[in-house]
């Protein structure tokens, strides 16, 4: 062999070295879940989400799946870049902020889900109602999102800039800023408000404005899930959590799943793009 021909037969031989991996990544159906500010262990979680990928993989005939779960936005979308998933179960902040980069099509809801969102509320021990928080000292783990916050939380009620921030990092700091003093009110979800009744020193703590009910967390398709793929899963999302995966799906905040439209979310949506 003359070598011009060698040095391209070597060449191809690399190239197909090199591809064959992608090739073979293709056929996997990678699923992420994100559940920013959820009160479960990220660690103790996955292993539970493994087992609630592997038998929707079988329910769909996919020859190989992953799935990732994550608690941090960032790391998500790194995983999105990275792994270029097929689907997503989001918490709502999540997914309003995400829907227009990554082209997200909403194809189902968590029934119930323990991650909390669905609705959000002020607590104060010295306030009446939410004008007597204005200008006053807020704490809350969800101002890192102000855009959610004001225009669908809120939604003309309030803004985050009509208070004083007080950021806190953990779901049960921002009770405590409370109740030891170090703020005048507090913004808290659903699932932080049903930790009030199990804390010792809760007297006095009340609620004194409440949001509407949100919708749950979506179930999401990216541009990757081909339409055969993703219409077939949509029909089979009520049977993921059924039977061996009703366990698997409790541990992770997921009691159930249904098929669901973009027109299901059209409200919020609207209120966080206007």
């Amino acid at each position: 062999m003359r070598p011009s021909l060698l040095h391209r037969a070597l060449a191809a031989w690399a190239l197909l070295v090199i591809v064959r991996p992608v090739l073979a990544a293709d056929d996997t159906v990678a699923i992420l879940v994100l559940k920013e500010h959820g009160v479960g262990n990220q660690a103790l979680a996955q292993p539970y989400l493994d087992r609630m990928v592997a038998i929707t993989a079988k329910q769909n005939n996919w020859k190989n799946a992953i799935g990732k779960y994550f608690t941090s936005r960032s790391a998500a979308e790194a995983f999105i870049k990275s792994a270029q998933p097929h689907y997503a179960i989001l918490s709502l902040p999540s997914f309003l902020a995400m829907r227009q980069p990554y082209k997200l099509d909403v194809i189902g809801r968590v029934a119930v889900s323990l991650a909390g969102g669905r609705r959000y509320f002020v607590i104060s021990n010295t306030a009446n109602n939410l004008n007597e928080c204005k200008g006053k000292t807020l704490a809350t783990d969800h101002g890192d999102d102000p855009k959610f916050i004001d225009r669908v939380v809120f939604a003309g009620a309030a803004k985050l800039d009509d208070f004083t921030l007080i950021p806190t990092q953990r779901p049960l700091q921002t009770i405590k800023a409370v109740l030891n003093g170090q703020a005048v009110c507090a913004l808290i979800d659903d699932a932080q408000r049903d930790q009030i009744d199990h804390l010792a020193d809760k007297d006095g703590v009340r609620t004194v404005w409440e949001s509407k009910e949100l919708p749950p967390m979506p179930v999401v398709a990216f541009p990757d899930a081909p339409r055969a793929e993703r219409e077939a899963f949509k029909k089979k999302l009520d049977a993921v959590c059924d039977d061996e995966g009703k366990s698997a799906c409790a541990e992770i905040g997921i009691d159930d799943l249904n098929s669901a439209d973009n027109a299901d979310y059209a409200a919020v949506i609207a209120a966080y793009d206007k």
